[in-house]
């Protein structure tokens, strides 16, 4: 079986953020993932992580302001000061809680900036959060989202998320492959992983559509996670998804993972 974590920020929702680390753990998993965890204080969260037992594999860096539609700055020429910034920010919470692993994300551009200055600054953005993040022990990765759900956002593809990683030219930097992202924009999910595994260094999933646990959808995740279990894959497969229900309920999947006489018998 895969190692698995949990996104905090999908599920478990029925708790507050801080009491999310505890309701993992007491689920059966000891690694978790949050997108932003900013908005509470470094050391509630050390308080946190520590009381539930859990490691923190990965976090994005802040977003830039969300309400008004940022969803990342890496590619935005002229914020390059408020990039540099947001690295800063997310080193301190990296230190604290050990984290492994940052999704750098790219952003939304305005549509009226050349896409030729977009990808310079992202190829400068990039070596900067690289080697600033390896100083405090954690990878930098890019993540391609799609456009149904993401418009205009700067990577939304593998070959983009390579060719990214190809341009900044730095040895901490690899992919964040979402599975549920990457069945909207191409499909061809294990060919895909199987032919990048060597730059793939964290996989996420939910199924298609509606970003719901497995089983919801269109995707065969049994058939999934055998192929990346067979792989010689290192990292964690991380579940990040929107629960029909309640979160215990949508865990189906894992339990049947971890009781295959169960699942066999029904």
């Amino acid at each position: 079986m895969p190692k698995f974590s949990v996104n905090l920020s999908m599920l478990f929702t029925e708790y507050s953020m801080l009491e999310r680390p505890k309701a993992a753990r007491l689920s059966g998993f000891d690694t978790i993932e949050v997108q932003f965890p900013y908005s509470e204080p470094i050391e509630d969260w050390v308080q946190a992580k520590e009381q539930s037992g859990v490691q923190v594999i990965l976090i994005n860096t802040p977003p830039g302001d969300f309400a008004a539609g940022d969803r990342g700055l890496a590619a935005l020429p002229g914020r390059e000061k408020e990039f540099r910034a947001s690295i800063e920010m997310t080193k301190r919470y990296v230190q604290a809680l050990s984290v492994r692993q940052v999704h750098v994300m790219s952003g939304i551009p305005p549509l009226d900036v050349e896409r030729d200055r977009c990808a310079e600054t992202l190829r400068k953005n990039l070596e900067y959060a690289a080697s600033s993040l390896a100083e405090v022990g954690a990878i930098a990765q890019v993540e391609a989202l799609n456009t149904v759900d993401v418009p205009g956002y700067y990577l939304t593809s593998t070959h983009s998320a390579l060719a990214a990683i190809k341009e900044a030219a730095h040895p901490n930097l690899s992919i964040q492959y979402d599975l549920y992202h990457m069945q909207i924009m191409e499909g061809d999910l294990l060919r895909t992983i199987e032919q990048n595994l060597d730059m793939i260094g964290h996989i996420q999933f939910a199924d298609t559509p509606g970003r719901n646990e497995p089983g919801t959808g269109e995707i065969n995740f049994q058939r999934v996670f055998e192929v990346i279990d067979a792989l010689p894959y290192e990292g964690y497969v991380g579940a990040e998804y929107t629960p029909r229900r309640s979160t215990a309920t949508s865990l189906s999947w894992y339990r049947d993972l971890e009781n295959p006489e169960t699942e066999n018998a029904s």
